[in-house]
């Protein structure tokens, strides 16, 4: 074409068309899209669109090079792939160094039961939907779609599984994905969990084996890990309810909290099949279980490619001497110090146990400060559809309410709070619904109307309601229960003169009050429930 004026005209005439039609169906687009958001099947494409936002604000998603074990920067991606499989190949093949086992023990030869169709349908209906798949590329959905027929197929399957004691080879492959910490330095191999994708068929036949092996093995009760009805509010509650005793018997408490060193990535083999053989396991489940570690591969995919003597130390799991931490609650002049095989374990005046702050003089303004501090991590992360002017403020205080509002309430539940630090939680809060709604201060509005717009109920509250309704669980459960012998159990001594500090007890009772209930209306769950029950706007 000719250079002329009149071609250059017609071409920006028709450069001005093209970018009109382009805006047109970008906005078309985006109509489409927040429409679909407002409705009840566009909430997975909400926090989908989230995360996406989320990711493409990031400086570092994955990096293209890594540190060797000495600290030399590896660029090439011949030696970046060989790292990651000389570091995992290490991490998750090499065993610590155990006392080996003198004693034997019999192993139970006994007939097993066939798989059952209920089973394999407890299995599915315990697998999450919308996860990643492994390599055979067959998501759990495929099952839960053919509802019956697979139930049957698979039945059929396991059956075949359990009596050749040998599973499809095509399970024992997986894909191994570093994920970073977001913490320490980018280029350490050390700074990356380790999530590995399997074959989502081969979970659900572990949920079916575990299922069985849970009805012969004994757990102790302190195991609180991936264990049913017990969760980390637990150990948290028991741990602040026993330093509250020691606190007003005025007597020490020592607290070590012992960290081990790759305990899910080293545990000795055989160790587990003498476990399972000493619990009464019968010898066919101990030997499936064995075929599903038996050549299996895994391969790491990362951002250049895939890459191909203390008493549980005796067992060959190896106490961290660097994270282990030792605290002393009430501490007294003179204390004491602990010493793992000669060496002492450093001491703490704060300790982040579960994920919750415990303090040596057993108050919590570190905590809901950390509280606040995840609200505003979890604010950041879903910044991309609050901040969004075209999302309406009922989705925005939707998202709010489903991702960042549990990550300020984790744990208070457990916790013998002020208004002083009530209040803290309360002006985060509204901090970041003003953000969301594109209101400042300057705008004079006030903060009940900014609560009503976004459909969100006063922090405050929410917390009052967690907190009886954990009591409300405490008091439903067994005499045993942990929860409940804390809060029972009695210890000699005083408290101190002057003016008492606040109990657990002495909160939940004002909150009692405040809500018209009492102690024997927690019996009856659903009563209880309905009494406490403070809904959003």
């Amino acid at each position: 074409m000719d250079r002329t004026e009149e071609n250059r005209q017609e071409y920006k005439e028709l450069q001005r068309r093209v970018k009109r039609e382009v805006s047109k169906a970008k906005q078309k687009a985006y109509d489409e899209l927040y429409n679909r958001l407002d409705t009840r099947d566009g909430e997975k494409d909400l926090y989908r669109l989230a995360r996406q936002r989320d990711r493409d604000g990031k400086d570092v998603q994955q990096v293209r090079v890594i540190k060797d074990r000495d600290g030399r920067v590896l660029t090439s991606e011949e030696s970046v792939q060989r790292r990651w499989k000389e570091y995992f190949e290490e991490l998750m093949n090499e065993e610590n160094e155990r006392e080996k086992r003198v004693e034997g023990v019999n192993s139970v030869e006994q007939k097993v039961d066939k798989i059952r169709k209920d089973e394999v349908r407890k299995a599915l209906k315990r697998m999450k939907s919308g996860k990643a798949v492994g390599p055979d590329d067959i998501p759990v959905e495929v099952w839960k779609c053919l509802g019956k027929a697979a139930v049957e197929f698979l039945a059929s399957l396991f059956n075949r599984v359990l009596e050749s004691e040998r599973m499809p080879e095509e399970w024992r492959r997986s894909v191994l994905v570093p994920i970073f910490k977001n913490k320490g330095d980018v280029q350490s191999c050390s700074n990356y969990r380790r999530i590995k994708l399997m074959s989502h068929t081969m979970k659900v036949w572990e949920r079916v084996v575990e299922a069985r092996l849970r009805k012969v093995v004994d757990i102790c009760e302190q195991q609180y890990g991936f264990m049913p009805r017990k969760s980390t509010t637990d150990a948290i509650f028991a741990l602040r309810i026993l330093m509250e005793k020691y606190r007003d018997g005025q007597r020490e408490l020592h607290c070590v909290f012992v960290d081990l060193e790759k305990a899910y990535d080293r545990v000795p083999r055989e160790e587990l099949w003498y476990c399972m053989r000493k619990s009464g396991v019968a010898e066919k489940y101990v030997r499936v279980v064995q075929d599903m570690y038996e050549r299996s591969r895994t391969v790491v995919r990362c951002a250049v490619g895939q890459v191909c003597r203390f008493a549980l130390e005796r067992r060959g799991m190896k106490v961290s001497r660097s994270k282990t931490e030792y605290m002393c609650v009430n501490e007294r002049e003179g204390s004491g110090t602990v010493r793992l095989q000669g060496e002492e374990v450093k001491k703490v005046q704060e300790f982040t146990y579960l994920g919750s702050t415990v303090q040596s003089n057993g108050e919590c303004g570190k905590e809901v400060k950390k509280r606040v501090q995840a609200g505003w991590n979890g604010w950041r992360k879903v910044s991309g559809v609050l901040c969004d002017r075209k999302i309406s403020a009922r989705i925005k205080g939707k998202v709010y309410r489903t991702v960042v509002r549990p990550a300020m309430l984790y744990g208070l539940e457990t916790v013998s709070r002020r208004k002083r630090q009530e209040s803290e939680l309360e002006v985060a809060e509204l901090k970041m619904l003003r953000f969301s709604l594109g209101v400042t201060r300057l705008d004079r509005i006030r903060n009940e109307y900014i609560r009503g717009t976004a459909h969100v109920g006063r922090l405050g509250d929410k917390v009052r309601e967690a907190r009886l309704r954990w009591f409300g669980h405490v008091q439903r459960r067994e005499s045993e229960y942990i929860g409940r012998r804390m809060l029972d159990m009695e210890l000699p001594g005083r408290r101190q003169r002057g003016r008492p500090k606040r109990r657990y007890m002495d909160v939940i009772n004002e909150d009692m009050k405040l809500v018209g209930a009492r102690v024997e209306d927690a019996e009856d769950r659903d009563r209880w429930r309905e009494m406490i029950r403070c809904g959003d706007p």
